[in-house]
């Protein structure tokens, strides 16, 4: 139940922040910088909230330093962020999966992937004693 709760408040944290940094992005960097750009810039803040959200769910919660328990969080995590995401996001924004994938720019697209790879593993990564 602990890696549960872990899970989803890891995801809250990296959605609610993603959301905030989505934003931005959408409604001022990208008009000024360009899709590609604009996420290549939001990339960075997302690691730093990436690490910063799984060290403090980590030692909030005391999460034990098994590797199941560290990766069980992230993998919760992981699939709570790619359900919003194939689901509400695409939804909203009126995409097919398809089409979501056709449209993402190779380079920011790459990062993108490479940052939800680094999201699930994180838990692992961080607070090792």
């Amino acid at each position: 139940m602990q890696i549960l709760k872990a899970g989803v408040l890891y995801f809250a944290l990296a959605f609610g922040a993603g959301f905030v940094l989505g934003t931005v992005r959408i409604l001022w960097l990208l008009p000024q910088f360009g899709e590609r750009t604009a996420e290549l810039m939001e990339a960075p803040l997302m690691l730093i909230v990436i690490i910063a959200s799984a060290r403090w769910v980590v030692r909030r919660l005391a999460l034990p330093s098994h590797t199941t328990s560290r990766l069980g969080m992230g993998m919760i995590a992981l699939c709570l962020l790619l359900t919003v995401e194939f689901t509400i996001v695409l939804w909203l924004r009126g995409l097919s999966m398809g089409e979501y994938l056709a449209a993402r720019d190779p380079v920011a697209g790459a990062v993108y992937f490479a940052l939800l790879a680094v999201f699930a593993l994180m838990p692992l990564v961080v607070a090792r004693k």
